[in-house]
């Protein structure tokens, strides 16, 4: 086994992200309104971080992550400790099936660099954990997920501001994740999971419809995407797994996005430079299996075919009948599986109770030692 297979992905894995304990939500709550002070947040962060790592532990897994406990949104707060972004607010959030989220974004003040991000310091904690067997992740939005929230409404303009020749914009953002890998690797980090809504936005028929005065097709965008995710894996350290996950939005158990993977498939399955693909599969808004054929043989497909969004368990026969359709298009060692998605994509998180979320754990350990042995 390669030292990249045996870092990720495993038989069965997660996505990253946990329900935030109701104490975790009320620190953070309590360093907004100024009545605790930074380091007072992070005490609390690092005994929650620590208890939800043993649990991540007892329940089998291979992998370890933070949770994303020191987070608001699944993907902001990465951008927000780039030089030349900043956190602004909007007057509307990212508008999902029958809810709108709370209104974060970002806008730059400057050339972006990756210096000194403090994700990298979030997951030296995490991996003091680590021992044999059991891995720290790193999980961050991908790069075209932050190109995308820079045109994201009115952000374009401010962005245009800065960089007139949007190709300057695309090396400046890979060479500030290049950075940040860099960092990581010295950290002792060798598995970072690239989260990316991107691919999932594009196929759906109302992102065309919201862009209605747009010229730019989706082969634009693809190209766009592709290239800023590649750019940012140029060089990257061999020991390191690098994967994606690919979903269609995930916030307070709803949606953004719905659409096969047909339309995009030869972009970021034939050409992207990642070791694994997290796919969301967990009902139709995904499509069939049949888009997988355009992945590279000796790639990794982890199919997302449990629900973070309802805390009803799937039927374990059912799962595997649906991995054995998979099979069609991937070989049978070349997969494994996971929930569709994280818990708690933004820090509301989904509408489970924590004792429902380890059950959806324990049921993708159940069906994995069933399908591929312990």
């Amino acid at each position: 086994m390669s030292s990249v297979r045996a870092n990720a992905p495993y038989r069965a894995d997660i996505v990253g992200s946990f329900l935030r304990p109701a104490e975790l939500k009320e620190a953070r709550q309590k360093f907004v309104e100024g009545k605790i002070d930074a380091s007072a947040l992070k005490a609390v962060e690092d005994r929650l971080i620590t208890d939800l790592i043993a649990k991540q532990k007892a329940h089998g897994l291979k992998v370890i992550t933070d949770g994303e406990f020191r987070r608001s949104y699944r993907h902001l707060d990465f951008m927000w400790g780039f030089n030349g972004i900043e956190e602004i607010e909007l007057d509307h959030g990212y508008q999902f099936h029958g809810e709108e989220t709370t209104r974060g974004s970002i806008a730059l003040s400057g050339r972006i660099s990756g210096e000194n991000h403090p994700f990298v310091e979030h997951f030296k904690f995490v991996k003091q954990f680590e021992e044999e067997g059991v891995t720290a992740r790193q999980t961050i939005p991908a790069p075209a997920q932050l190109f995308a929230e820079l045109f994201r409404g009115d952000n374009t303009k401010n962005t245009l501001k800065y960089y007139p020749d949007v190709d300057v914009l695309i090396e400046d953002i890979a060479k500030a994740y290049r950075q940040v890998i860099v960092d990581l690797y010295a950290a002792g980090c060798r598995n970072i999971q690239f989260d990316d809504c991107t691919w999932g936005m594009v196929v759906d028929k109302n992102y065309w419809k919201a862009h209605g005065g747009d010229k730019e097709t989706l082969d634009d965008l693809a190209k766009k995407y592709l290239k800023v995710n590649n750019l940012a894996l140029e060089g990257r350290p061999k020991e390191v797994a690098f994967t994606t996950h690919i979903c269609r939005g995930n916030y307070h158990s709803t949606y953004a996005a719905e659409g096969a993977y047909d339309p995009v498939a030869p972009y970021v399955f034939a050409q992207e430079n990642v070791d694994a693909f997290y796919l969301e599969y967990d009902d139709a808004r995904s499509g069939g299996f049949e888009p997988l054929k355009y992945i590279p043989n000796g790639k990794q497909v982890v199919l997302g075919l449990i629900t973070t969004k309802r805390p009803e368990l799937e039927s374990p026969a059912e799962i595997v009948a649906r991995i054995s359709d998979a099979e069609l298009y991937i070989p049978h060692n070349d997969l494994c599986l996971s929930p569709q998605c994280g818990f708690a994509s933004c820090e509301i998180g989904n509408k489970l109770t924590e004792e429902e979320q380890w059950a959806k754990i324990d049921l993708v350990q159940e069906i994995a030692a069933e399908v591929w042995g312990k």
